[in-house]
């Protein structure tokens, strides 16, 4: 006997064509509710179309910044909050509006829409951009204009409106921080079918028109290695976007810094240095006289760690950490064997020779006080024991929550950006202080 739900004896309904039909049915119901624009009266009947791998034009991967961020396509910023991944953002949008980024858009300045909802524009996003060094007449805030006022872009009802604003203005990036503030509130970020209905629009859009699309997300509290699994809501973040660059504040560090790893690369290599990096303050002088003091993002070279090395020290496993400490004693002791430094390629030898993992060795590195230099030409990674493991002097990563926040009396406030009468929107009041691009532009290849 069925209830009334059609179950027989309590058991779940068969799954026969008249019940996927309804269930496509219903996926096409949601996909309509947020398409782009008003429904057709009388939509045309629906018809297989077939075309031909001959008929496709093949196209090479260009990237936004190079074998990191492709061009026309969706990349992820995942992180935990506090550690600069919106200063990261306006590190990659200074340097695309100066034609800075190593990359597709290098040696030409190209536009950027960045589409931020959580913070004001006025005491943090626009500061925060000043003080990267963006050219700020090339970094566009969007809204959408309707006639109660303006509202925020939601996705994917204005992935048509977007594509025709970029094709205009020639956008190379549009930046969301974060991802998710975008997404219809109608979606479920949670269910993989109905993100990907978010996303994969957004996608079209990217490939359509070169854009690349670089959004922000946060991590989950789970403990694992993975930076994929660590992304919070569905699955599909990960699956969708092409590439995904995760970072993470390493606790073995006496500077605070944080790491930017590849995490993701389905257009690319994924054997590409972690980049290390720190968070300096910065004022900016508003027209009122009084400063708005910001975070300003400063890539201080290549790390040997990975955020996934970073990630599983966190998973809490007494034989990762026991193994890990075995390999930093086992370092110092052949370093000093060997008068305190040594090629990187024969200390990873030797590491072999015992037993000890390359992945391991990169993690006990920073717990064993050695430091990493480059050297010659061609250029040699050397490994050398720090001076009685020395503090270094890079500013401590303050949690981002304090970033706009004035320092106390008692401290310095870092760098101080010239005041903003002396500049106008197109001139770069921090370049002194950042780090020349063919210095990364080195590091990177």
């Amino acid at each position: 006997m069925s209830d009334h739900n059609g179950t027989a004896n309590g058991h779940a309904p068969a799954l026969t064509a008249d019940r996927i039909l309804t269930d496509l049915n219903a996926t096409e119901t949601l996909r309509a509710l947020h398409a782009v624009g008003p429904a057709d009266p009388a939509p045309a009947a629906r018809r297989i179309r077939l075309t031909p791998a001959s008929a496709i034009q093949i196209r090479p991967v260009r990237w936004l910044w190079a074998d990191r961020i492709p061009t026309g396509s969706i990349t992820l910023i995942p992180g935990r909050e506090g550690i600069g991944k919106s200063l990261l953002l306006a590190w990659l949008i200074a340097r695309l509006t100066r034609g800075e980024l190593p990359g597709a858009h290098y040696g030409t300045p190209r536009p950027v829409v960045y589409a931020a909802v959580e913070d004001s524009w006025a005491q943090t996003i626009a500061p925060r951009l000043y003080a990267a060094g963006a050219d700020l007449d090339k970094v566009f805030q969007v809204e959408v204009e309707r006639p109660g006022g303006a509202e925020q872009v939601v996705l994917p009802r204005d992935c048509d409106g977007l594509a025709e604003e970029i094709r205009e203005l020639g956008i190379a990036m549009l930046a969301m921080d974060p991802a998710i503030s975008l997404i219809s509130s109608g979606i479920d970020t949670f269910k993989d079918q109905q993100l990907r209905a978010a996303l994969e629009p957004l996608f079209r859009m990217c490939d359509e028109t070169g854009c690349a699309a670089v959004g922000l997300a946060h991590f989950n509290k789970s403990t694992t290695a993975d930076p994929l699994t660590a992304i919070t809501g569905s699955r599909a973040w990960a699956a969708v976007a092409r590439a995904v660059m995760a970072v993470a504040r390493d606790p073995q560090t006496e500077d605070g810094s944080c790491v930017l790893s590849q995490a993701k690369s389905n257009l690319g290599r994924l054997d590409i240095p972690s980049l290390r990096y720190v968070v300096n303050t910065a004022e900016v002088p508003t027209a009122d006289g009084e400063a708005a003091v910001v975070g300003r993002l400063d890539f201080i070279g290549e790390s040997e760690r990975s955020v996934a090395d970073i990630l599983a020290e966190g998973t809490g496993d007494p034989g990762e950490r026991a193994e890990r400490d075995e390999a930093a004693d086992w370092l110092r002791s052949y370093l000093i064997s060997n008068g305190g430094q040594v090629p990187r390629k024969d200390v990873i030898k030797a590491a072999r020779a015992e037993g000890i993992a390359e992945r391991t060795l990169a993690r006990a590195r920073t717990r064993a006080g050695v430091n990493v230099e480059r050297s010659g030409f061609p250029a040699v990674t050397i490994w050398q024991l720090s001076d009685g493991h020395s503090a270094s002097t890079a500013s401590t990563v303050r949690p981002q929550s304090g970033q706009s926040c004035h320092p106390s009396e008692s401290g310095t406030t870092g760098m101080t950006v010239a005041p903003l009468a002396d500049f106008a929107h197109g001139s770069s009041p921090a370049t002194e202080h950042q780090i020349p691009l063919t210095d990364l532009s080195e590091e990177i290849s």
